[in-house]
């Protein structure tokens, strides 16, 4: 199948090959890379835009759950909603157990619902390598909302913030120290903090663990981006199904004013350089597992670990060979 059937079918919102668009830019073949490249560059216009949120929370906080509830909610109004869910790969065999789909039952049988779940690999940043481009194969075929989950929360997990219009985090009540475990830069890049599981005996703790973040989020920032009132921390149940009508009202309040203000625009572009340099950065990282620059890689490996030059020289000397180079 040549390039232009397949972005037919992408645009006519064939799932079959939508999934297999997304293996596609996913694979490291040199070969199925140049077919991938070729494809986005087909399907970039005319250009669709999804609403593109992300999704981190701690471990255990009900992530698929919510995922799910919010999802059928979507769908009973009519939009179509992507979900695209990053598991951590073991760095000892690389491998995923890939079990979204399955703690995920009732979306994935939702005919405006397609569900994708893909390794992180060694990629940093709880987002896989590849997930901006799965973002965009999403977009192209049509998706009104594509939900991005990450591996879990960490320091890193702020990249997710440079592929998404909105950045959810997910906790849990009653969480003790919670608060001081959350650091601080994904914090200060949640648009809303949604605390689950607000529901029977845990709902006042719940209530309590939203004012202590409330507070927390009004000390740690004010950005231009957000309107009066944002962020804000809110109560929601994915099991019962509370509080997530209340949020899906706030994330669509916070988009129109962004868009209305010119920050969309503005954020999408910023986003769209931070990729291409991110693209450079992993070229150049690559190009030093080829030779002849893995050979002087080694050979300066080799002097550094017999104490003949400090990293700091070593890392000198290679950059400015890598200056000479063609």
């Amino acid at each position: 199948m040549d390039t232009m059937d397949r972005a037919a079918l992408i645009r006519a919102g064939d799932r079959r090959a939508l999934a297999r668009a997304i293996t596609l830019v996913e694979s490291a073949r040199p070969d199925h890379r140049a077919e991938a490249l070729a494809l986005l560059d087909a399907l970039r216009a005319p250009r669709r835009e999804a609403l593109r949120i992300g999704l981190s929370g701690t471990p255990g906080v009900g992530k698929s759950t919510f995922i799910e509830t919010f999802g059928l909610m979507l769908t009973r109004q009519g939009l179509r909603v992507a979900v695209l869910a990053v598991d951590p790969s073991s760095a000892r065999s690389g491998g995923s157990i890939l079990g979204d789909k399955t703690r995920m039952d009732r979306l994935s049988r939702e005919p405006c619902a397609f569900i994708r779940p893909s390794p992180s690999q060694s990629q940093l940043g709880g987002v896989a390598r590849r997930t901006r481009e799965a973002v965009a194969l999403c977009e192209a075929a049509g998706f009104d909302v594509v939900l991005i989950e990450t591996v879990g929360v960490g320091q890193s997990e702020t990249v997710v913030a440079e592929l998404s219009d909105l950045f959810l985090l997910l906790l849990a009540p009653a969480g003790g120290d919670e608060l001081q475990g959350v650091k601080r830069g994904i914090m200060e890049m949640a648009d809303l903090i949604l605390v689950n599981k607000a529901d029977g005996e845990l709902k006042p703790a719940a209530l309590r663990t939203v004012a202590d973040y409330a507070g927390a989020l009004q000390l740690l920032r004010r950005r231009p981006q957000d309107p009066p009132g944002f962020p804000r921390a809110l109560p929601v149940s994915a099991l019962a199904d509370e509080g997530l009508a209340q949020a899906w009202q706030d994330m669509q309040t916070l988009v129109a004013w962004r868009k209305e203000q010119g920050h969309w625009d503005r954020t999408r572009a910023a986003q769209a350089r931070h990729w291409f340099e991110e693209e450079v950065r992993q070229g150049l990282l690559a190009a030093l597992s080829r030779e002849p620059q893995k050979g002087l890689m080694a050979s300066l490996g080799d002097r550094v670990a017999e104490g003949q030059l400090t990293p700091e020289a070593a890392a000198a000397e290679m950059l400015r060979l890598l200056g000479r180079a063609p």
